[in-house]
């Protein structure tokens, strides 16, 4: 794992202790899609499955996670303001989040915003996978602030 990741995974285990309790680990970012996983096992629900708040949050936490590393400023405050979620089918091992960055023309709309106002809000999406099958969709509008 490069320095950012751990850097970015060892802020979330700091500043939101769900993180921990949940598994989350920065699995991988290659500049064009951000993974983030947890295991089932802190995160299962009486069925053996995923338990659809996990979901929910690893999810909100993804989005969190790439906003947090296209913008690049750490003293910066990322809030969610709204989400959708989807749940399609049950997740029946590790839970494997994935937010693609979104496109440079947005991203450089959202930076110009932020450094005009102090405040810029941007939708990510985040799927979940198990066994190559999207099981949720989620939809969150993230807010940074100054």
């Amino acid at each position: 794992m490069n320095d950012l990741l751990r850097d970015t995974e060892r802020f979330l285990h700091e500043q939101i202790p769900l993180t921990q309790a949940m598994g989350v680990a920065l699995e991988s970012y290659d500049g064009a899609q951000l993974v983030v996983t947890a295991p089932l096992a802190p995160n299962h629900n009486h069925l053996g499955t995923a338990f659809g708040g996990s979901l929910s949050a690893l999810a909100t936490l993804t989005g969190y996670a790439m906003l947090w590393l296209q913008l690049g400023d750490r003293n910066a405050h990322i809030v969610i303001r709204e989400s959708t979620i989807r749940y399609k089918r049950p997740v029946l091992g590790t839970l494997r989040a994935i937010c693609l960055r979104p496109d440079e023309a947005t991203l450089a709309e959202f930076r110009a915003t932020f450094a005009d106002k102090g405040k810029a809000h941007i939708k990510l999406q985040v799927s979940i996978e198990h066994a190559d099958q999207d099981c949720v969709e989620f939809e969150g509008d993230f807010v940074a602030l100054q």
